[in-house]
């Protein structure tokens, strides 16, 4: 058995911000495998179902970011999971703007719900989906930029990026994490370098890992 949780915030003042891109892929993934995310329980809404042959739970937990932890780490502790059996989407300042890689463990880079996950679970290496959003230009606050609406330059282009990281969990709980990364991450790659040839070498890709300001929630109340 999986779980696949999504990361966002709750309510309609946050749908469709870059912060709850983990709620996206986790509606994408309930549409294409009729999973239904009515259940309440362990302060989330919960669907049951398969996928790639096997029992999987998705989970939007309903806590504020920062405070997913609380969620996810007593759901995962009831359904007795081991960490390689938890699956985090979540957005990341730290890829470019449709960006989609798969990763084990490694730091919160600053991200205050993987933060709070890794409080709450019993260590850090559970695998994650990463989907960039990129950083904001110029003085723009980081807060302002995660909880802000797709710009109308990105917005055309987050359904297919949603669609690619419902792949991509799909790809790991089917072929295992190790093929998933070496094909999902292979792919960005070429993605990139076609990118940069268009672009006539332009800005080279993002790093794998960084740090992002603690602050990034600070105007998500708990």
């Amino acid at each position: 058995m999986h779980l696949v949780v999504g990361l966002g915030n709750p309510g309609t003042r946050y749908a469709r911000t870059r912060h709850n891109v983990g709620f996206d892929v986790v509606d994408r993934l309930a549409d294409r495998h009729g999973i239904t995310l009515g259940e309440k329980r362990f302060k989330s809404a919960l669907g049951s179902g398969r996928m790639a042959g096997g029992p999987v739970v998705l989970a939007q937990p309903q806590t504020f970011m920062n405070v997913s932890g609380e969620a996810i780490g007593p759901m995962a502790g009831w359904y007795k999971l081991g960490l390689e059996q938890v699956l985090v989407v979540h957005d990341d300042l730290d890829l470019e703007f449709g960006d989609v890689r798969v990763k084990v463990g490694g730091g919160h880079g600053g991200h205050n719900g993987l933060r709070s996950l890794v409080k709450c679970l019993p260590g850090p290496d559970f695998v994650r989906v990463r989907v960039g959003i990129g950083r904001p230009e110029g003085a723009m606050d980081v807060a302002a930029w995660v909880l802000a609406r797709w710009s109308t330059e990105e917005a055309p282009q987050v359904d297919g990026i949603v669609d690619r990281a419902a792949d991509a969990v799909e790809a790991v709980l089917s072929d295992g994490v190790s093929d998933a990364m070496n094909r999902v991450n292979g792919e960005g790659r070429a993605l990139r370098r076609k990118k940069s040839q268009n672009n006539d070498g332009g800005a080279a890709a993002a790093p794998a890992d960084g740090v992002t300001p603690d602050r990034r929630d600070a105007n998500v109340g708990s």
